[in-house]
């Protein structure tokens, strides 16, 4: 199907996402929060979410209503004791989030800040750790979407578990596209959410946590609604959440991790990623645009692209000419460059990346952008970029 006869435009970001007609239609079910059918459905998602994550064994899933942004915060504030202290490795605006967090709940932490265009740095933690007694947790980025830089979370998490301490992986952006697997990684806990590579709806994310690590958690949490050891210990004692549940959210993500399954799982979702990534970046290149990272350092999720050089480019107005051809894309979120990215995850394949290319080429053909190198200092808008509302 063409983009101009959608009703609804493809989205290119790093969620909400695309998804398919049947992951849509399963949310018009209404069902029951105690019900038999929704119980048994929670009990086969969370089961589902443990299987790709190779955790089915020692770890449990605990699924939380809200953002994945709810999730790292239940998970930072249950699984950090009150007397325990984090190190935050940070590359990107995510990864300064969840100091942010650490912060905002009273919880010790530091902070080891590399570049937005560099991988964290594995010696830096190695270093921290063996100077800093006192950090019991670490929490790491898998893949920092307001760049779309890789991180290199099996030597980190090596090196993490060398020390004795406890690894908690943002994987907001890489599981179910991103191998993660519990059997080879060792972590205290993986974080995520509904709506990104599982290509299900915003509204549900959730914590994949040793059994033992949620066990210990009783009374961490400063928060009633984020509490994860209550949360988990009601749900092996009901199967039921605490408070209502986003049933319609769930149905969906029901639907999509039958569709994850059938695509052959997460090796299948990550080629195809891969290969939405390097037609995308292939046909900007074409075009005259500048990726903000080098290929060694490309994820198949999103890529940030340099804001070209021209004066006449703005990105709202670029924003809307490709929403008026059926595409959605992204700002930028990085301090240190001005950029726009284009997300490669969501139903989508080949055909629609080199159809959004198309737009790209009529948007700024009709903007009239000749130079789509990157923008220098002197020319950046004092404003920051930002999608229309």
């Amino acid at each position: 199907m063409s983009a101009g006869a959608r009703k609804d435009p493809y989205l290119l970001t790093p969620g909400p996402l695309t998804t398919s007609p049947e992951t849509k239609q399963a949310m018009l079910r209404d069902l029951g929060a105690r019900d038999r059918p929704f119980i048994e459905m929670t009990a086969r998602i969370r089961a589902r979410l443990t299987e790709i994550a190779g955790a089915a064994d020692g770890h449990d899933c605990v699924l939380v209503q809200g953002s994945g942004t709810f999730a790292v915060e239940a998970a930072v504030g249950t699984l950090v004791p009150r007397t325990g202290k984090l190190m935050v490795l940070a590359n990107g605006t995510y990864g300064r989030r969840i100091a942010k967090i650490a912060q905002a709940i009273g919880r010790a932490f530091t902070v080891i800040e590399t570049p937005e265009d560099a991988p964290l740095a594995t010696g830096q933690v190695d270093r921290a750790l063996a100077a800093d007694p006192k950090i019991s947790h670490v929490a790491a980025v898998h893949l920092e979407t307001s760049s779309g830089l890789m991180n290199p979370i099996e030597d980190i998490a090596a090196t993490v578990a060398r020390h004795g301490r406890r690894l908690l992986i943002d994987a907001m952006s890489t599981f179910g596209g991103i191998e993660l697997d519990a059997r080879v990684l060792p972590f205290e806990a993986i974080i995520a959410s509904a709506n990104k590579c599982l290509e299900g709806v915003p509204g549900a994310a959730f914590v994949i946590a040793r059994r033992e690590a949620l066990a210990e958690a009783a009374g961490n949490a400063p928060s009633l609604s984020l509490d994860l050891h209550d949360q988990w210990r009601h749900m092996a004692e009901t199967g039921q959440f605490r408070f209502t549940p986003p049933t319609h959210v769930l149905a969906a993500l029901d639907r999509a991790l039958e569709e994850h399954a059938a695509e052959g799982g997460v090796r299948a979702r990550g080629a195809r990623y891969r290969r939405n990534r390097e037609v995308l970046v292939e046909g900007m290149r074409a075009l005259g645009f500048e990726t903000y990272l080098e290929d060694a350092l490309l994820s198949p999720i999103i890529v940030a692209f340099h804001m070209p050089g021209d004066p006449r480019f703005d990105f709202t107005t670029f924003y809307e000419a490709l929403s008026r051809r059926g595409f959605v894309i992204y700002p930028g979120k990085l301090a240190q460059a001005e950029t726009f990215r284009i997300g490669c995850i969501g139903r989508i394949g080949e055909r629609e990346i080199r159809a959004a290319l198309a737009a790209v080429a009529e948007a700024v053909e009709e903007l009239g952008i000749e130079e789509r190198g990157r923008r220098s200092s002197a020319t950046r808008p004092r404003r920051t970029p930002r999608c229309p509302a």
